[in-house]
């Protein structure tokens, strides 16, 4: 399960009850839950006003903006508390560079890996593990990248080095069982569905597993793969599986079975918010590739990958990388126009708690945001940025927390896990990435209230529906969704609070990285750098804590030389 994306905040915090009980739900069912008359809940996260102020509030008609009341100065600003501008931050003090302040959208840093709390009990609002980085890459720039992933991990008590070998700490690392998948009306252990040994159907299935695993393998030796992958060379190979979709790549290996496309159009939806019909080939065969491939049932041991994961989510590191900071982390800051100079970058900003205009100078600045927001803050962008930003795609996500009083009834199969997923989606074959259970990870065994935290990847189509349509809409389509699963949700659900991103991740689509003018993205000349996830053409942590660290590093690399002139 990769839900460990680094989603682009876009959302809206309303904070209203949702009167769920007169809302329509999918497919054409339009009765209302009788049990749902009561339950609150609503939007929850960011305002969307924030996000679209510089779109629709503050230019007005004439592209102006007030004037600044306020005047700061620093060597280094970071736009941006996300995963990238907080590991920005890292590599410049690592540097010795302290004279630097970050400018924050939303009211607290941590970008999509923000943590919630319903009834006590602590879940994620995005992004919510992070798997056990990997040690032993090949390539040197890679290897170097993974270290300083587990120099972080280190000091945050996660990892520790001894007798010659990495050991991570267990406490944080996902409880068994990890995972299950609803099918064939029972749950079972795993999410790859399993192979019916006994029937035609079952046999065909094992082979295109084994097939599609000894693809990626072979794929793995001729082109190499790894996370994170930003500094992994780019090879005409990458490029040609990058030229075509996942699908066309699947159509022309023959891999036509229906389960085994099921589960890979599953992982593209999770790690990259677009089924195999939009990603690249290159994308499909990374998420396998990149780490510990792909194993048909009994083929090889089938332990499940060791990840990090937290009741809040990702929300537990990225609240301790960004505590280092403290004043000079800046939030509830819109930034509205960075703009190069001959001997500096002026930034204006608005102070959302204050309701004024801020002037930042800075000797050089990192935007650590998406590469479409970069493209319209940046004053005469450079057109790389400029047509890199025009072609980028991005998903909406839609992230419900539901608060329930007590344990769910259980239908036959393996026990309840962390990760709990239904074939073909949900109810009606919904577009539900599954759920996962914050009180997974309590030492306390006593069944007990805990939240559920369903994910949902949608269309670009619905990003309109998601910002105009009532909560009591998308509280209805969650709730129906795993209704099918567990009928009693609704009679023992005590509220549901949703957090719904816009601009979600970006999409890796066919020809991304291949790009001349993505590629040059990283090497752009000047005072203003690029730091994000969008930089390796998709969204996960890993990614985006190596953009901000080489983004950190090429600053403090450029003022060092500088002041040695």
């Amino acid at each position: 399960m990769h839900r460990r994306t680094a989603l682009t905040q876009l959302g809206v915090g309303l904070g209203v009850g949702l009167g769920v009980a007169g809302a329509p739900l999918l497919g054409g069912c339009r009765e209302s839950l009788p049990a749902l008359q009561a339950l609150q809940g609503g939007w929850v996260g960011a305002a969307v006003e924030r996000g679209h102020r510089l779109r629709d509030q503050l230019k007005g008609r004439t592209g102006t903006l007030p004037a600044a009341s306020v005047q700061h100065r620093t060597r280094v600003l970071i736009v941006g508390g996300g995963v990238a501008g907080l590991a920005t931050v890292r590599a410049l003090r690592a540097a010795g560079m302290e004279d630097l302040a970050l400018l924050e959208l939303e009211d607290s840093a941590g970008g999509n890996a923000r943590g919630h709390s319903m009834g006590g009990i602590a879940c994620p609002l995005g992004a919510h593990y992070l798997p056990v980085p990997s040690i032993n890459s090949p390539h040197r720039a890679v290897a170097e990248m993974q270290s300083e992933i587990l120099a972080l991990l280190q000091e945050q008590g996660l990892a520790r080095f001894e007798l010659g070998r990495w050991a991570f700490e267990e406490r944080h690392l996902c409880h068994s069982p990890q995972e299950r998948l609803y099918i064939d009306g029972a749950w079972h252990e795993g999410l790859l569905p399993p192979v019916e040994s006994d029937s035609k159907q079952g046999s065909s299935t094992q082979a295109a597993y084994r097939r599609f695993s000894a693809l990626v393998s072979q794929a793995q030796r001729a082109w190499g793969f790894a996370v994170p992958s930003l500094d992994m060379p780019w090879t005409a190979g990458h490029a040609a599986l990058e030229a075509q979709t996942f699908q066309a790549w699947l159509d022309s290996a023959g891999l036509d079975d229906e389960r085994l496309r099921w589960y890979l159009d599953y992982c593209c939806r999770d790690d990259y918010g677009a089924g195999i019909d939009t990603v690249s080939a290159w994308a499909g065969l990374h998420y396998f590739a990149s780490r510990h491939g792909f194993h048909a049932p009994g083929d090889e041991d089938q332990a499940h990958e060791p990840v990090f994961t937290w009741p809040e989510g990702n929300a537990w590191l990225t609240r301790r990388m960004a505590q280092p900071l403290g004043e000079r982390l800046h939030s509830a800051r819109t930034v509205l126009s960075v703009q190069e100079g001959r001997h500096g970058v002026e930034l204006l900003a608005w102070d959302e708690r204050a309701g004024r205009m801020e002037a930042w100078q800075a000797e050089q600045v990192v935007l650590a945001v998406p590469l479409f927001i970069a493209a319209r803050l940046w004053q005469n962008a450079p057109s790389a940025l400029q047509q890199t930003a025009a072609q980028a795609r991005y998903a909406p996500w839609l992230v419900a927390n539901m608060h329930i009083e007590r344990p769910l009834l259980q239908r036959v199969g393996a026990p309840p896990a962390w990760d709990n997923v239904a074939y073909g989606g949900g109810a009606g074959g919904s577009t539900s990435l599954g759920y996962v259970d914050a009180g997974h990870q309590r030492l306390n065994p006593t069944p007990g209230p805990t939240v559920l935290t369903s994910y949902v990847a949608l269309s670009q189509a619905e990003r309109p529906a998601l910002l105009h349509t009532d909560g009591s809409f998308w509280a209805q389509r969650v709730i129906h969704d795993l209704s099918g699963l567990h009928p009693d949700l609704p009679a023992k659900l005590q509220r549901i609070d949703l957090m719904r991103y816009g601009h979600a991740m970006r999409i890796p689509l066919p020809g991304t990285r291949s790009a001349a003018a993505h590629q040059a993205l990283p090497h752009l000349p000047g005072r203003i750098h690029l730091a994000h996830a969008d930089l390796a053409g998709y969204s996960v942590f890993e990614e985006a804590f190596a953009a901000g660290i080489g983004a950190g590093r090429r600053v403090a690399t450029t003022m060092a030389m500088a002041m040695r002139k």
